[in-house]
């Protein structure tokens, strides 16, 4: 678990994650061996012991990525006892989990994110500052498809206003530049007022609570499904939604999907082209145009 931490530079939540999987998976080899009376130890682990493991997941109707992930987790295991000279072989190089479905991602129609961000508030009414918040929230989700630990891990010194530039950590600690426009900046100028006039304490955080503590993850999640709870077709209301837009707009709108890509911090194309799926509506609707699929 150090290994994966502080080499690897996990998250702590898949590390621990990735700890309940193996103690899992150990549990399984305790109960084989008092049931078969084998003693079971690193090197007596192969792939039929493994494959009997997922099999019992699969009929636990756990979904194939949990299966998978749980998978992941006693390969990663392996391939670090074979790297410390533990086992000489790795035993589970061929072991394959579940197939699991591309979930075709949930987005906002373009005229529907409009309407939903360009709403115009009460002139009359004094913004709080919560309120300021949320909206450069939902704004910055939409035009910069970061996720929402992304958001929440945003400092201060990460924007750039002059060179109009956000800095994100994500997966992996790998950091990247995202581009912004002037809307943005405006709404981030004005958030940095309300937030001066408001908020007493200081802190390194961008996105902050009334009393200067960073925003929880729970916090933006709440916000955002509030806001997008007023699209009543809308069947997820949850950050990522807003970020799948970003991409399908992006796709759309004839941007390049490895350009995308780096936007969205993705290590491989494979990431990035399920939003493709989008893009066939749209040649669907110029197709529509064709004198043939008039008749």
């Amino acid at each position: 678990m150090e290994y994966m931490r502080y080499e690897r530079n996990y998250s702590a939540h898949t590390v621990t994650s990735y700890a309940n999987d193996l103690l899992q998976f150990v549990a399984f080899l305790e109960e084989k061996e008092a049931a078969e009376g084998a003693v079971f130890d690193v090197d007596g682990v192969d792939a039929g012991i493994v494959r009997e493991w997922l099999m019992i997941l699969m009929k636990q109707s756990l979904s194939a990525t949990s299966v998978n992930r749980k998978l992941s987790a006693v390969q990663s295991f392996f391939t670090y006892a074979v790297r410390k000279g533990v086992i000489r072989k790795h035993p589970l190089r061929l072991v394959k989990g579940p197939k699991k479905p591309k979930p075709i991602p949930y987005f906002i129609k373009e005229r529907e994110v409009i309407n939903l961000l360009d709403e115009k508030p009460d002139v009359s009414i004094r913004l709080g500052f919560e309120v300021v918040r949320n909206q450069l929230m939902l704004e910055m989700f939409y035009e910069t498809g970061i996720r929402c630990a992304e958001l929440v891990g945003i400092r201060d010194a990460d924007v750039d206003m002059d060179a109009m530039l956000l800095k994100v950590t994500g997966k992996r600690n790998k950091q990247r530049l995202i581009p912004f426009a002037n809307r943005l900046k405006e709404m981030i100028t004005y958030y940095y007022n309300v937030r001066a006039r408001e908020v007493e304490a200081d802190s390194l955080s961008f996105f902050v609570r009334k009393d200067g503590r960073p925003v929880t993850s729970a916090i933006v999640y709440y916000a955002v499904k509030k806001k997008l709870s007023l699209i009543p077709a809308l069947a997820r209301h949850s950050p990522h939604v807003l970020r799948h837009t970003f991409a399908t707009g992006m796709l759309n709108d004839g941007a390049e999907i490895s350009a995308v890509g780096k936007l969205l911090g993705h290590s491989s194309l494979a990431s990035t082209s399920v939003y493709t799926h989008v893009t066939f509506e749209e040649l669907k609707k110029v197709y529509n145009a064709h004198p043939r699929a008039k008749k």
